[in-house]
């Protein structure tokens, strides 16, 4: 009791000298899972726009809405999230986001069909449904080996190129209400895919509640997410904005699973948007997959990580801090010599660090994108005009800022050709790097 107390202390002492201590519970905001209080600041990021918000020019002179971009972690799930401040139909309903436009995570979609499809003998007598399926830049694996396929995408921009590609889609939010539907119309899955969704997902036990549902009695899930081990120890605080509303460690994500009747029996540790988890899920009823090594493995590691004590959570934000500083001093001495910067991607996690840092045109001239659906628009918050990747060769930087950080091997190949006039390319998270 006496070292709880002390505990108690410490996080309190830590949070006050912040000023946000006790936000979360004085606004009566509660755990979306375990519907706790949100007592604890993990980290706070000010005050920012929707991080994929684009600005057409007509916008420029019109009001935009910031949001308080404050981070929470739950006591007793530990559960890490953030206020929903905007619904995801707000968020989703026309999104600017191309899944196909990056090669590597193509690739990894190759990859990953091939690998699954050869573990668990997949061929046309079986379905696959992925949620939150983009431009289907994943089912069109599944499609070239005859494999049947419904993609569920909310965003209906970019469900109309994977419905012009002859994959099937379902322009909807996922939870239990469609899950019913198509389950009641014979359409459950044999396998069901979630990339990069579950953090998107406000209503968390609706959407797990509907795996459940659609998943066939031997079926699998598979979902990938950014790891929070990994967010914590590389200081990814650029991952932070208010379309991701949670983020997880495997100790988390296994409660919210077993929660729902869905037991975790493997997972994967993979390099992709800098360290994610890959889990396999199945009915708790169904013995047909062991539970295997590597989940006690990871949970081990987490645990020896602090996963579950609340100080490891709340001193995240001084390391936040240290970051914006030796970013700020590389800019500051890069303007001061005379020296060109520009960006490479209008990723939403550029947009976190640039609001967060206060930085805008008069540190970085334009950023550039391939995917047309940005180009000849701005960055929320800062305004940066988004332009094609060949305005580089024109105006020869001095610096490329890359701001899609995880796919710094892809991008430096692209653009190799800047070492021509012996521009320098620059990635900024863990903290500033220049290559």
């Amino acid at each position: 009791m006496i070292r709880g107390n002390i505990v108690r202390t410490e996080i309190d002492n830590v949070q006050a000298a912040s000023g946000r201590q006790g936000l979360g519970c004085d606004k009566g905001l509660r755990c979306r899972f375990c519907d706790s209080p949100l007592r604890h600041v993990f980290v706070d990021l000010g005050m920012s726009p929707l991080s994929n918000a684009y600005l057409k020019p007509a916008d420029l002179a019109r009001m935009e809405p910031f949001y308080p971009l404050v981070v929470f972690v739950c006591e007793k799930c530990f559960l890490v999230q953030l206020e929903e401040f905007e619904s995801p139909g707000h968020i989703f309903s026309d999104y600017s986001y191309f899944s196909s436009f990056s090669d590597s995570w193509v690739e990894h979609a190759k990859v990953y069909t091939h690998m699954i499809v050869e573990r668990f003998g997949m061929d046309r007598s079986h379905r696959v449904v992925e949620i939150a399926s983009n431009d289907g830049y994943l089912l069109q694996h599944f499609v070239a080996r005859e494999i049947p396929v419904l993609g569920i995408e909310p965003a209906a921009n970019v469900a109309e190129a994977a419905i012009q590609k002859e994959i099937p889609t379902i322009v909807e939010f996922f939870g239990e209400s469609l899950a019913r539907r198509l389950a009641a119309e014979g359409a459950g899955a044999d396998l069901i895919v979630g990339n990069n969704v579950l953090a998107h997902v406000p209503q968390l036990n609706d959407f797990v509640k509907g795996l459940k549902i659609l998943l066939k009695p031997e079926g699998i899930i598979t979902l990938e997410f950014p790891h929070l081990m990994r967010l914590m120890e590389e200081n990814q605080f650029d991952t932070i904005y208010h379309e991701h509303f949670s983020y997880f460690s495997l100790h988390a994500v296994r409660q919210v699973m077993a929660a729902h009747g869905l037991t975790l029996f493997d997972v994967e540790e993979l390099s992709t948007h800098g360290g994610s988890l890959r889990i396999y899920a199945r009915h708790q009823e169904d013995r047909s997959s062991a539970i295997a090594g590597r989940v006690a493995d990871l949970a081990a590691r987490e645990n020896a990580a602090g996963v579950t004590d609340l100080k490891t959570y709340v001193t995240f934000g001084e390391k936040v801090k240290h970051t914006k500083r030796k970013f700020l001093d590389f800019l500051i001495a890069a303007k001061n010599e005379g020296k060109s910067v520009v960006g490479y991607g209008a990723p939403a996690k550029g947009n976190t660090l640039l609001n967060y840092c206060g930085v805008r045109t008069d540190f970085i001239d334009y950023t550039v994108d391939r995917s047309p659906h940005k180009q000849s628009h701005f960055l929320p918050g800062t305004h940066i005009p988004i332009h094609h990747p060949d305005r580089i060769k024109k105006t020869r930087p001095d610096y490329v800022l890359i701001l899609p950080w995880n796919l710094t091997e892809e991008i430096t190949s692209q653009m190799s050709y800047i070492r021509d006039w012996n521009g320098r390319f620059v990635v900024p998270i863990p903290e500033v790097k220049v290559l």
